[in-house]
């Protein structure tokens, strides 16, 4: 019965080629599209769920409104967390990690070549406690207890030394002086890992931490964890934790301001601490010093829904499909009826071949997703494959199959079963019902496929509005040379012998980039104290005299750096913002003070430094876009770690080989490395960027989609209309009034369908927008843009079948009457 049923099927999917074509395309596409949308985000789930510990590791971050500034800080004190754990015994153990950026690595030995290593972290020995990855050699107990000891991750081991086993007691050598003895070796780190680290420095003899003041708020520069004991209620944690930090920063307050959080509040500043769990980090947490770059919970939803959308728009497609090609079959059910064929054998019939479509459309996606995933790897910046021999994903399969299949086939199945013998074979079959369902459905389809478009064409505007925006600096034709601290004491001497190369016009030596680069803050005021009525935080990057005019940066009042000026060297250029903060009418002359570094206690008036402001440079975007502009001031000083050349428009590939020729030349055993300053620049927004092509490839295929299912319901409604197109064209009706009387019933639910989505994408997109201090206006005509589409792209898939029709011979539908 079985095999009788198989042939069946196959025999009416073969005689209804166009149909079966599409819907097998149009439900695979659907099946795909959502597979590579669920392997994104579940990995994106996925994140720090490798850690056992994870739901009883809790992260401090603070708040902080002080200075004129707002700061989301995803870093702390050094000295916050020891003091806390001492205070509160729910925390078993404690690991601060600190970031110092990449650092130049090599075996010791002579003619070792430096590597330039970015997963290079400084934590502390109960690393390894908090976070327990395999230890593939050495103790994790003990491996990172003495000063100057570090541990490799298994593919840092092998680069270096070939084998993890031979890595333990070798030495590397970093920043071409420290000296680091390996004393572990971890398994690499999950890429499903809010953080990633290749070698471990130990925290033991940090300088940093030996110098910051015990304070709670005092130089937040460390991440931080804590392991809490099992059964540990995180509520009643976070409340003693709360209280905790709060006489903490009472105390810092008051030995360093001399207030208190409450007088502090009358002024609307204010700091405080608060408390992540680990697994939350990588989705709900994009605050200032991430490790990495986190994801964002938004576009995990709105990717989600974007899945959900377009399997739900081909499973629309199929049902409708399916439903149109039932309706030639009457007379085939009548005549099975007639030579003895039962009910429930006919609906067995029906839903076969329903779940046999669904199969193949199904196994189908599969491959496409297969095939497809790759590209889209490298669309969405991640690493994901599909997870063969996870029992959930071929039961999510399977269940797919039967329930898509079950609805498609149940209209033809139980409609169909039910006519009544005698009628269908006189020729009077009992007419199709629910055109008002597929009307809907396809509205329904049409509404969703606009309001990608809409949402798609937005993200693209206000991204195209970011890299269009003036940002106060010119980051084209900009080059940066990275490292340039492994020149020693020649980085000036790069720098002159560049400058004598006619394409490039100006140099500047500073690793203080408006992009992401060095960050440092620092609290000035407007007297010799810290009074909080007169104290601004802000940015303070050290520069040389060359900086503005390379970065293509204004004055808007004063002047810039003079390097014959000696005064100079105590002069600050402020931004405009800080000067709208500090109050200052005319800023010229001011003076300003910081406190002097290594302050442990309530400062004296002999403890601040003097600085005189010289000039006011227009406001620029350091940051992103999606924050105000905060108080900067530039200073001369030294940092080394990049040098920025302007060079002339058409000269990039030979400016980079005459880069790299000098460099070889002058730091012939140092690796050369160049990234352009408006590429840095568009990285800020690369996750808005990933989702919008994401986004916009998804949009097209639910269009596509859409419109399989929309030419097969024209197919359809010409069928059932065929007597009407003929006795209309025997009365005068021309072939552009039909065409028009077809289509006019599909375009009207699409006009619906942009009626319906417009505001349902203002809604999305305004919310998205929301998000960026600098955003574009949303204007009537992108929704009219995508109106005009979708009906242009409905009209041409409707308008064939409608011709078609329409030039069928009359005398063919009519002769039977």
């Amino acid at each position: 019965m079985l095999y009788t049923y198989f042939t069946i099927a196959l025999r009416q999917l073969r005689k209804k080629a166009l149909y079966t074509s599409l819907n097998i395309v149009g439900l695979s596409l659907g099946v795909a599209s959502c597979l590579l949308i669920t392997l994104y985000v579940t990995h994106e789930l996925s994140y720090d769920r490798w850690n056992t510990q994870a739901d009883r590791i809790v992260r401090p971050v603070a708040d902080i409104n002080f200075g004129g500034n707002h700061f989301d800080l995803s870093t702390v004190g050094s000295f916050m967390v020891p003091d806390a754990a001492k205070e509160l015994p729910e925390i078993q153990s404690w690991c601060r990690i600190r970031s110092y950026g990449s650092f130049l690595v090599k075996k010791e030995g002579a003619g070792q070549l430096n590597i330039r290593e970015d997963n290079v972290l400084t934590v502390d020995s109960t690393f390894f406690e908090v976070f327990p990855l395999k230890i593939v050699e050495g103790s994790p107990a003990k491996c990172l207890s003495q000063p100057k000891t570090v541990a490799l991750s298994r593919r840092s081991a092998e680069k270096y030394f070939s084998a993890p086993q031979l890595a333990i007691g070798q030495t590397l050598v970093l920043e071409n002086e420290d000296r680091w003895q390996v004393t572990a070796v971890f398994e690499d780190m999950p890429v499903a890992s809010h953080f990633h680290a290749d070698f471990l420095l130990s925290m033991n003899g940090n300088e940093e931490v030996k110098s910051d003041p015990p304070f709670w708020i005092a130089n937040n520069n460390f991440q931080a964890y804590f392991l809490l004991h099992k059964g540990t209620d995180k509520q009643v944690f976070a409340k003693k934790f709360d209280a905790l930090s709060i006489s903490k920063i009472a105390i810092t307050l008051q030995n360093i301001i001399g207030t208190t959080p409450e007088e502090m509040a009358k002024t609307g500043q204010y700091a405080r601490y608060n408390l992540q769990n680990l697994p939350d980090i990588h989705l709900y947490s994009d605050l200032t010093a991430e490790l990495q770059p986190n994801g964002n919970i938004r576009y995990v939803w709105i990717l989600s829904a974007i899945a959900a959308f377009i399997l739900l728009i081909a499973c629309i497609n199929f049902m409708n499909l399916s439903t149109a090609r039932s309706g030639g079959r009457a007379k085939e059910v009548g005549v099975r009826k007639a030579l003895g064929s039962g009910r429930l054998a006919l609906i067995r019939q029906f839903l076969s071949e329903s779940l046999i479509l669904t199969s193949i459309a199904v196994g189908l996606g599969v491959l496409m997703t297969a095939l497809l995933l790759a590209p889209f790897n490298e669309l969405a910046g991640r690493e994901l494959t599909i997870p063969w021999s996870a029992p959930l994903f071929w039961a999510s399969l399977l269940g797919g199959i039967g329930i898509t299949g079950l609805l498609a086939g149940s209209y033809p199945a139980f409609f169909l079963s039910a006519f009544n013998t005698v009628q269908v074979l006189k020729g009077n079959p009992l007419r199709a019902s629910g055109g008002g369902f597929r009307s809907a459905l396809v509205i329904f389809q049409f509404s969703v496929s606009i309001v990608l478009i809409i949402g798609t064409l937005l993200i693209f505007k206000q991204l195209e509005y970011i890299q269009s925006k003036k940002t106060g600096f010119d980051k084209s034709q900009v080059v940066l040379l990275n490292d340039a601290y492994a020149l020693g004491n020649q980085v000036n001497s790069f720098k002159e012998a560049m400058l004598r190369n006619p394409s490039i016009e100006s140099a500047t030596v500073s690793g203080y980039l408006p992009v992401y680069s060095n960050r440092s803050n620092y609290i000035f005021s407007k007297t010799r104290s810290m009074d909080k009525d007169q104290t601004v935080s802000m940015q303070r990057w050290e520069v040389d005299s060359d900086y503005l005019p390379t970065l293509g940066m204004s004055i808007a009042a004063g002047r810039d750096f003079d390097p014959k000026r000696v005064t100079d060297s105590t002069g600050l250029i402020i931004n405009e913002s800080a000067a709208r903060i500090f109050g200052f009418e005319d800023p010229i002359g001011q003076k300003v003070y910081t406190q002097k570094s290594g302050m442990q206690g309530a400062p004296r008036p002999e403890d601040f430094d003097e600085f005189t402001v010289i000039g006011v440079v227009k406001d620029f975007h350091f940051e992103s876009m999606r924050d105000n502009i905060g108080a900067l001031c530039l200073q001369l000083g030294r940092s080394t770690s990049s040098i920025a050349f302007r060079y002339k428009g058409t000269e990039t590939a030979t400016i980079k080989a005459a880069l790299e020729k000098e460099w070889n030349s002058m730091a012939p055993d140092q690796p050369f490395s160049v990234r352009f300053l408006d590429e840095a620049f568009g990285r800020i927004y690369e996750a808005e960027t990933r989702v919008g092509n994401i986004a916009g490839i998804f949009a097209l295929l639910s269009v596509l989609i859409s419109c399989l299912g929309l030419f097969g319901l024209a197919a359809f409604t010409a069928e059932q209309r065929t007597k009407e197109i003929g006795i209309r064209k025997v009365l005068g009706a021309s072939v552009v009034g039909i065409t028009g009387l077809l289509a006019k019933d599909f375009l009207k639910l699409v006009l619906i369908a942009i009626v319906i989505a417009s505001p349902i994408a203002y809604y999305c997109m305004n919310s998205w927008l929301a998000d960026f201090a600098y955003r574009i206006d949303i204007h009537w005509w992108m929704f009219a843009a995508a109106g005009v589409v979708a009906l242009a792209i409905a009209f041409l898939t409707v308008g064939g079948q409608a011709v078609k029709a329409a030039l069928a011979n009359p005398v063919q539908s009519l002769r039977s009457e």
